[in-house]
């Protein structure tokens, strides 16, 4: 892959957008279920992570669908926390996760950590919607890559129009992996990803819809990352 040398530190100097404190509402509707999230203000990239990003940091170019400027695709969960630690120590940074050597799946989340990590499904929601209420922040041809318009390949970040607080690609182009946990007692380990990809029915791609799978096994061309981090 012929990838031109980024800088990493201006990425996240003018990339990284802060997102104000406040409550979400979730749901769920395979359990019928709706409960409230107190938000902190934190920080989210208004991309999600591309291939040429992703290989600066790696040097490994997993992606089905080629492109410097596409976003980065068929990476597990456990693939994408092991990004976010090894950019946090690019930078000089205290990573987030911590693995246990005898099962990758053991991961323990330092909350403080001043590192890169994976948004909260709550973050991830709130920061999509942008205090917005409905399922989607804009008419969904004008924000989105999907299957109606996608020509079935993901698409260059920020083509789309972005929401009120500047973040691009929130629905559509490719799916984004969340920190969470879905449901141990029925799912296990499972994690959970948000937004919609390029090969989705419009009915898909909302700011609401919750899907999850195995962190270490599940890799699909319609499934990335965005990154976050903590506010001092």
């Amino acid at each position: 892959m012929n990838v031109t040398k980024i800088d990493i530190e201006a990425i996240i100097v003018e990339q990284m957008i802060q997102i104000p404190k406040g409550t979400i509402e979730l749901r769920d509707d395979r359990i019928k279920e709706k409960w409230t999230t107190e938000i902190k203000s934190f920080f989210i990239l208004k991309y999600p992570v591309t291939q040429d990003l992703y290989f600066e940091i790696t040097k490994e170019s997993p992606s089905t669908i080629k492109g410097n400027r596409q976003p980065v695709e068929t990476v597990t969960w456990i693939e994408a926390v092991t990004f976010c630690n090894a950019m946090s120590v690019r930078l000089e940074l205290n990573p987030c996760y911590l693995f246990d050597n005898n099962d990758a799946e053991e991961i323990i989340f330092n909350q403080s950590a001043d590192g890169f990590r994976l948004p909260t499904e709550a973050e991830w929601e709130y920061a999509c919607k942008a205090g917005t209420t409905g399922i989607s922040y804009n008419e969904l041809d004008l924000i989105a890559w999907y299957k109606d318009n996608s020509n079935q390949t993901t698409h260059n970040v920020g083509q789309k129009q972005p929401n009120p607080w500047g973040l691009y690609d929130m629905l559509g182009n490719v799916w984004e992996w969340c920190s969470d946990l879905y449901d141990t007692e029925v799912y296990g380990s499972y994690r959970i990803f948000r937004g919609g990809g390029w090969s989705d029915e419009e009915r898909s791609v909302m700011a609401t819809t919750r899907r999850r799978s195995h962190p270490s096994k599940f890799k699909i061309d319609d499934l990335g990352f965005r990154i976050a981090k903590n506010r001092k």
